[in-house]
């Protein structure tokens, strides 16, 4: 009996007799003991940084940029010790806790509680941002590749800018982290969608894993400079979401730092592709069938082919919230919705959210996808993936199609599972 997260619950399943499966998980690592204590270490020890008590000194503003509800980023962990230190000098009064949310939606006042815990909650000034909201918004020029970078006023204005994020895995930054949750967590919709241009996705250096010539990290770094990020803290999560390390600093020495050890956790050699791919999301990514897709498109675009053409690739996700509330996830559900495959495809131009519907598109073109045990079924349909209502069912599907004998790779957590292909000897 095997089992994958499902929502904040497990999905219990036999594979069926004559699959071949394969298993790829990240590599162990001992969890942090105290996240507090640890985090307090980090803010004691920054890398290649003063102290954030000392850097503080002086400054009558601060904003802590933190992750929204879509990230298991344990922020409610982090900010305690965090602004213990930053009201060393700034006081309580002028500290704003601004909400990286891109394009995502507001959260509601219950998911701030759980994030970031009741006492902040109660006691700090939190603001979503609003990507759409160009009164919010300060141009601060362009990119050297041309990226328009429109992004948060309060962000830009505050005498102290720091952020917390989790470094993993991403789709187009190689991995999360560093300056993203400044550069596209608090940009508007503009700078989003120009970043996640037809030509950006289709250069062959944003890839995920790779951060060494990605023009997308490239403009991270530059837009995060020039917004005037000094300090973050990041972390590093286990197969249960757990925290495995947790450094802060100077925004790209801790980045790297935390990248080089993120590589060797979630980055797994395999030496063959698969017919079918099983893979686990679970909350907080399965609550909208735009998160949950990036299970499969991470797995598609990797550098080297992990599922053969005609395959299948088996996603059990609640989706409760449908295609997603926010106006990037409705943008996804309309393009995929409306369009076919092709002219998807043919489309040159995307706005912030339909970037996703475009790489779908690629990967529906070669692969099929099947989600289990969604709530919402007609939208999986609509956004041309499958439906089944258990494994079993999905498992089903398969046998009609490719029969029995099939190779099966399966991931308990497939966005923090990397698998690369090696040469067989």
């Amino acid at each position: 009996m095997y089992s994958l997260p499902y929502g904040k619950v497990e999905i219990f399943f036999k594979i069926p007799e004559g699959f071949k499966l394969t298993i790829a998980e990240p590599k162990l690592k001992s969890p942090v003991d105290n996240v507090n204590a640890a985090t307090k270490k980090a803010l004691l020890h920054p890398i290649n940084s003063r102290k954030l008590s000392e850097t503080v000194s002086g400054k009558r503003t601060a904003c802590i940029v933190v992750t929204d509800i879509t990230r298991a980023c344990p922020d409610k962990e982090l900010l305690p010790p965090l602004l213990e230190e930053i009201e060393k000098g700034v006081s309580r009064n002028n500290i704003t806790i601004l909400i990286a949310s891109g394009m995502h939606r507001e959260m509601s006042h219950e998911e701030k509680i759980e994030k970031y815990g009741k006492d902040v909650v109660a006691n700090y000034r939190i603001i979503d941002h609003k990507g759409d909201d160009k009164r919010n918004l300060i141009d601060l020029g362009i990119t050297k590749n041309g990226i328009p970078i429109k992004v948060s006023k309060i962000a830009v204005e505050s005498e102290l800018l720091v952020s917390i994020g989790v470094v993993e895995p991403h789709q187009f930054a190689g991995y999360s982290g560093g300056y993203k949750t400044i550069a596209v967590g608090v940009a508007g919709d503009e700078t989003i969608s120009r970043i996640h241009s037809r030509k950006m996705l289709q250069d062959p250096r944003m890839r995920l894993g790779n951060i060494e010539g990605n023009p997308f990290q490239e403009d991270m770094v530059e837009i995060g400079k020039k917004v005037g990020l000094d300090f973050i803290v990041n972390v590093i999560l286990g197969n249960k979401e757990e925290v495995v390390q947790v450094l802060a600093g100077e925004p790209l020495e801790t980045y790297k730092t935390l990248v080089n050890e993120a590589k060797t956790i979630y980055e797994v050699p395999i030496r063959k592709s698969f017919d079918v791919a099983i893979c686990g999301v679970g909350f907080p990514k399965d609550t909208n069938l735009y998160q949950t897709s990036r299970a499969a498109s991470y797995l598609f675009f990797v550098s080297k082919p992990v599922i053969k053409n005609g395959g299948y690739i088996i996603i059990p996700a609640v989706c409760q919230e449908a295609a997603g509330q926010g106006i990037g996830e409705q943008r996804f559900f309309d393009m995929l919705k409306n369009k076919t495959i092709d002219e998807i495809l043919a489309q040159n131009e995307f706005k912030a959210g339909e970037q996703r519907a475009f790489l779908m598109a690629n990967l529906l073109k070669h692969c099929k996808v099947i989600i289990v045990g969604s709530k919402i079924p007609g939208v999986v349909k609509d956004a041309k993936m499958i439906v089944a209502n258990d494994m079993d069912q999905a498992f089903s599907i398969v046998k009609n199609d490719l029969g029995s004998d099939v190779e099966v790779l399966m991931m308990r957590n497939a966005l923090k599972t990397l698998p690369l292909m090696q040469r067989v000897d």
